[in-house]
């Protein structure tokens, strides 16, 4: 068996049963099967191999799933690809070859069912890892935050449970005024190039890694700028999308034998459970209607959806993802974010505060900056919406970072007949690449934001209620 070329990627993981994806690569349009053996890390004798056939289709992927795991439960596997020389092979004859499994072993925990035990996230997007010609162009400067982030995992508790790349993990558009990529090979080129840098293959390959994308995922200020070629270009991004980022999320639903179904991928926008922690990943991006009649950020199905899981869900802690800002807004070029979508947003706070939700943050990206800030309503004490925005994680030369200066901090987010709804910062603006490493403890939330070295830049508490 060869090491996969992409991969593994440890996606959506429970406390029973975790998704990886694995690419092989194509050889002479032979049939090219991946397989995986695991044991518990106590345990000396592996399990009988799973295996899957890869698809053609799906750029040689695909996602292996492992079922009836142990909760809280270290787990160490091995997992490659190859091709048999009979093209008759099958799934199940496959199993029977007499297989030589890749040396390197890698390491996933899975979920605990404990509930008010701490858990803790990495949070980053924005990536940026130029190419040209297809060749990554200094790739150490993409890649060095990603070995900061896993020597941290190594030595922290409680351990990490997930990363939450929250958009912008490739820039399919990072040559945009000279030669953007448009064609789906070029996409997909980015995306093996971004994928299979050796910090950040270290890194998923071993933390549970979900993702939501941005515009760099297809264009800048996708869908503003779109020109009549748009539609070919949305294609071919969401093609490889689906591929690299969605596939092994909870938004492919599975068959009755527990394989990722891709047929189902109706939409981007997902829930997942972490214990009393619960998570919606909102799609920002391609759901919009900026038509002036109905314009929204998030369409109606997903905005229902979002409203019915903050009034039932008895999480204690509600994160509710958005790639682009939620608030504070910005004060140039803010429209691409939630203040473009004024009405919507005003909509969601309000079923917060009518509904009495409490511990509802929201968790962004999107503007070069990190930052917490804390949003209030004039005229109702109880009602309290925070939020944490971790950007970027490798900046481009060519584009500033943000500052506390560029953010609307001296009026009200929004006015209602009862009330104003007010927003303050409640850490410093960090002007440099960073991520947050996020603690959820019993009476607070703790952020840690780290440079790409990993020395710690701040700590905010959050308080809980």
């Amino acid at each position: 068996m060869l090491k996969p070329t992409v991969g593994p990627i440890i996606g959506h993981t429970t406390t029973s049963q975790a998704r990886i994806f694995v690419r092989g690569d194509f050889q002479s349009n032979a049939a090219a099967f991946t397989g995986i053996r695991y044991r518990t890390t106590n345990s000396k004798k592996w399990s009988k191999g799973l295996f899957i056939k890869l698809d053609a289709s799906r750029d040689q992927s695909g996602v292996l799933m492992l079922d009836n795991l142990s909760a809280d439960t270290d787990y160490e596997y091995q997992t490659g690809w190859f091709s048999p020389m009979s093209p008759t092979h099958t799934i199940e004859s496959v199993a029977e070859l007499p297989l030589q499994w890749p040396r390197e072993t890698y390491r996933f925990r899975t979920r605990s069912s404990q509930p008010l035990q701490p858990r803790a996230y990495i949070l980053g997007s924005c990536r940026y890892l130029r190419l040209t010609a297809g060749i990554p162009v200094l790739p150490q400067l993409g890649d060095r935050i990603f070995a900061s982030i896993s020597q941290l995992i190594e030595g922290t508790q409680p351990p990490v449970s997930a990363i939450m790349m929250s958009g912008d993990q490739i820039y399919a558009d990072d040559l945009n005024l000279i030669a953007p990529d448009r064609e789906y090979n070029e996409i997909i080129a980015k995306y093996r190039a971004a994928f299979s840098q050796p910090h950040i293959q270290r890194l998923m390959s071993g933390t549970s890694t979900y993702m939501i994308l941005d515009d760099h995922e297809i264009e800048d200020n996708w869908p503003v700028n779109a020109d009549t070629s748009g539609e070919v270009l949305f294609s071919n991004a969401m093609a490889a999308y689906e591929i690299y980022q969605a596939s092994h999320s909870p938004a492919c639903s599975l068959t009755t034998n527990d394989q990722a179904d891709h047929s189902s991928l109706k939409h981007y926008w997902y829930q997942f459970s972490d214990g009393d922690i619960e998570w919606f990943v909102t799609d920002s991006r391609t759901r919009r209607n900026l038509s002036s009649e109905n314009r929204c950020i998030l369409d109606e199905e997903q905005e229902q959806a979002l409203c019915k899981w903050l009034i039932e869900s008895l999480a204690r802690v509600k994160f509710v993802v958005t790639s682009v800002m939620f608030y504070p807004d910005r004060r140039m070029n803010g429209v691409d974010a939630w203040m473009g979508f004024p009405e919507q947003r005003l909509r969601l706070l309000e079923t917060i505060r009518l509904h009495r939700i409490r511990n509802v943050v929201f968790i962004s990206g999107d503007v070069h900056g990190s930052l917490t800030s804390r949003l209030t309503q004039s005229d109702d004490p109880d009602f309290e919406v925070n939020t944490i925005v971790s950007s970027p994680l490798s900046n481009s030369k060519l584009l500033p970072y943000a500052t506390a200066s560029m953010f609307i901090l001296d009026q009200p987010l929004a006015r209602t007949d009862t009330g104003e709804y007010r927003h303050t910062l409640t850490s410093q603006v960090v002007s440099q690449d960073n991520f947050a490493h996020m603690v959820v403890e019993a009476e607070h939330i703790r952020v840690n934001y780290h440079d790409r070295d990993g020395k710690h830049l701040q700590s905010i508490d959050i308080p809980l209620r």
